[in-house]
């Protein structure tokens, strides 16, 4: 009788104990992203070894009961070529607390704008919007920092994101605080996005869509942003994919118009990329992406009238 109550005891501390990992949860993950290049920018040329974004993170939740949960998310960028860490600060990439439930998600922290994930982001889809054939044209306005944001819940497809980024300067400092709002809408295969951002005088809207039919998927965005000098300009994207076995075809192509008051200051790229899934998490790939700026335009390269283009090759794996 008392080795069974001690097993009864024992059965019950275990369960006690499961359910109470059960309730947390803590993953590590990241990405490792490398090409091997030879990129022309103006006149000159380079061959060499290239990091496209890598990362590694930390996220998490627990249960808090009633539907109730906390969470985090700390993510730090590094060199794959060379190793070395994200010289803007350990966890640049992404640092926050949140808070969700039936109303939705609350996040204080540092992280990427959710515009941008609703519309340049959801149409870069041979590499992630990573290394140098990362969208040159798209206008990115919100700052990162200091961020508090609201997400709501999914109402039959459509969740609508909200944020400020505080600007922490003394009355009388320059600066104003940032807004951003981003909206998805998926209908099946049809997946709708916008975002807007402010800050003070500089403004960007962007509006996005993408459709899946068989093996094929098609879509774009369209941006207008504005800048606090006056300048103002519409830019596009159209992207297109080809799914075959484990084989995928890519192709996109972004036009920047000029901005108002500087004549010649349009540019075109185009990329034809290639990728192979080796696994779900691992993949070989290459594409070839070119710039062509017009006279006042200095996409990529820095150097107004320059034109820059790459051929590479890598190797991504998510863990």
């Amino acid at each position: 009788m008392q080795k069974t109550n001690r097993l009864a005891l024992a059965v019950l501390a275990l369960v006690g104990s499961t359910a109470a990992f059960a309730q947390s949860s803590v993953t590590l993950y990241g990405r490792v992203n490398t090409t091997v290049e030879r990129q022309k920018s103006g006149d000159v040329t380079t061959t060499g070894l290239f990091n496209n974004s890598s990362r590694f993170g930390f996220k998490g939740t627990e249960d808090l009961g009633g539907g109730l949960k906390a969470g985090f998310q700390l993510e730090s960028g590094f060199s794959s070529d060379t190793g070395a860490s994200d010289a803007r600060g350990f966890f640049a990439r992404q640092s926050e607390v949140n808070l969700s439930g039936g109303f939705g998600t609350v996040r204080l922290g540092r992280f990427t704008a959710e515009s941008y994930y609703a519309t340049a982001d959801y149409v870069s889809m041979h590499n992630h919007d990573t290394g140098s054939s990362s969208d040159a044209f798209y206008a990115y306005v919100m700052p990162d920092a200091n961020k508090i944001a609201y997400r709501t819940p999914s109402f039959g497809g459509l969740t609508v994101d909200a944020a400020v980024a505080l600007h922490e300067q003394p009355t009388g400092k320059p600066g104003k605080n940032a807004f951003d709002l981003a909206a998805n809408y998926n209908l099946g295969a049809l997946a709708l996005g916008a975002g807007y951002t402010k800050q003070g005088d500089v403004n960007q809207f962007a509006g996005r869509g993408l459709y899946t039919f068989g093996a094929f998927t098609v879509g774009g965005y369209v941006q207008r942003d504005e800048r606090a000098d006056g300048r103002k300009r519409t830019s596009l994207r159209l992207a297109g994919a080809y799914n075959l076995g484990a084989s995928e075809f890519h192709v996109n192509v972004g036009r920047a118009g000029e901005y108002k008051g500087i004549n010649d200051s349009d540019a075109t790229q185009y990329t034809l990329g290639y990728n192979y899934n080796l696994s779900k998490r691992t993949k070989v790939y290459g594409y070839y992406t070119h710039v062509n700026n017009a006279r006042n335009a200095s996409y990529m390269t820095g150097t107004a009238g320059a034109d820059f283009s790459s051929v590479a090759v890598g190797i991504r794996h998510n863990f």
